[in-house]
């Protein structure tokens, strides 16, 4: 069998934690299974990163944080291999070069296109274990890129698809999948199973067990992943396209306080606005999530959006560059806001879903600003300072404790 195992940086935050995942790994070796090992920078290393780079510039070049972001997964790597050799078992460490790892050429939140498998087989073909840097890759112009926040999901994603894989294990440090973060919401319970789609839409939504992409990319390959901690050996959550329970109403309760919301005032009530509104930011490589348009009136309509924290510079300059050619009136922006999701497959066949969630934001003194639905998701916009009181009262109303 050949399994491939991520380790996030929790898991590997220090000397004992590395030499506990290395004898992980080693069981599954001794079984005579080939192991790859895809690695996180350690602990909170890239935050460090981010505070040493804002110290120099304020406002520090993407490709140059890229560069800089790519030391704290190949020293992840390279201990980890250090501490196999300690252990008597053969490995082998490598980045994104080494591997190597086609991705697209936007630094920060790059796509991988290809991976060449030939080095990694050729390591294992040796019996060795091979030891991969999450997160990076490397663009047509041999410049390393990122795959954003949690992207070493999706690299191990990517590396079990490319290898055809027997398994791929997402170790971190919760035990599995929960209906709602255990770290605001005590009473969460964890998931057995879930499916691709739902946690899909968890993980875009705020969830933060696994990284969005991961999850498209697996269910685009048929790639079973499960979800567990590095810190204990339970069971954790498979997530796959068909799940044999019985289906719940909601499988989980999201919570994102790293959006903010653009509004644009005063635009001409004509066909083609929204579409010149959204090409300009879809240019600049800015997602955008809950739209509301408001009906037009005199002549005018307002669009409001939502965009991550990150993307906001950006969005606003772009859009203020573009003013004479979109003709809006006025730009606001508002960052205290937090968007709070309800997702299950269930709610499909179930009328009523999105009345209970307002019924209970409503007995809890929550206003709601903005409000987007799929099949199977209820998103609501609110204040962010009401966010993890309104995830609590949203996940009781529902019946999802424990």
């Amino acid at each position: 069998m050949l399994i491939v195992k991520k380790f996030g940086g929790t898991s590997v935050a220090n000397k004992e934690r590395i030499f506990n995942v290395a004898g992980r790994c080693i069981e599954e070796y001794k079984k005579g299974n080939d192991v790859v090992v895809v690695l996180s920078a350690m602990g909170k290393y890239t935050d460090e990163l981010i505070t040493m780079a804002k110290d120099i510039n304020e406002k520090p070049p993407k490709r140059e944080m890229d560069m800089l972001f790519t030391i704290g997964e190949q020293m992840s790597v390279a201990l980890m291999s250090m501490a196999f050799d300690k252990l008597g078992v053969p490995s082998v460490s490598l980045n994104a070069f080494q591997v190597a790892m086609h991705t697209t050429s936007v630094h920060g939140n790059a796509r991988l296109k290809r991976i060449d498998t030939e080095r990694i087989k050729r390591e294992l073909e040796n019996h060795k274990i091979v030891v991969v840097t999450g997160f990076q890759g490397v663009n047509k112009y041999d410049d390393y890129t990122t795959l954003g926040r949690g992207g070493s999901d999706t690299t191990a994603v990517a590396l079990a698809a490319a290898l055809h894989a027997d398994a791929c294990e997402i170790y971190t440090d919760v035990d599995g999948v929960y209906t709602a973060d255990p770290r605001k919401v005590p009473t969460a319970r964890k998931l057995k199973e879930i499916t691709y789609d739902e946690m899909l839409d968890l993980a875009t939504l705020g969830a933060g067990v696994l990284h969005n992409r991961s999850v498209e990319m697996a269910k685009k390959y048929g790639v079973p992943l499960v979800v567990r901690s590095s810190l204990n050996t339970s069971e954790g959550t498979v997530v796959k396209e068909e799940v044999t329970v019985e289906r719940m109403l909601i499988s989980g309760v999201a919570l994102d306080t790293d959006a903010v919301r653009i509004a644009v005032i005063g635009l001409k009530d004509t066909p083609g606005v929204a579409f010149r509104l959204f090409d300009v930011l879809a240019k600049k490589n800015i997602n955008v999530d809950v739209i509301l348009q408001s009906i037009g009136r005199a002549g005018t309509k307002d669009i409001s959006f939502t965009v991550d924290d990150k993307d906001l510079d950006d969005a606003m300059a772009v859009l203020d560059e573009n003013k004479a050619r979109l003709g809006y009136q006025e730009l606001h922006s508002e960052r205290n806001i937090a968007k709070l999701s309800i997702v299950g497959a269930g709610m499909m066949s179930n009328p009523g879903v999105a009345a209970k969630m307002f019924e209970s934001l409503y007995n809890e003194g929550v206003n709601i600003n903005m409000i987007s639905t799929s099949e199977i998701r209820v998103t609501v916009l609110i204040n962010e300072k009401d966010g993890v009181r309104a995830m609590n009262a949203v996940h009781d109303a529902f019946n999802l404790a424990d």
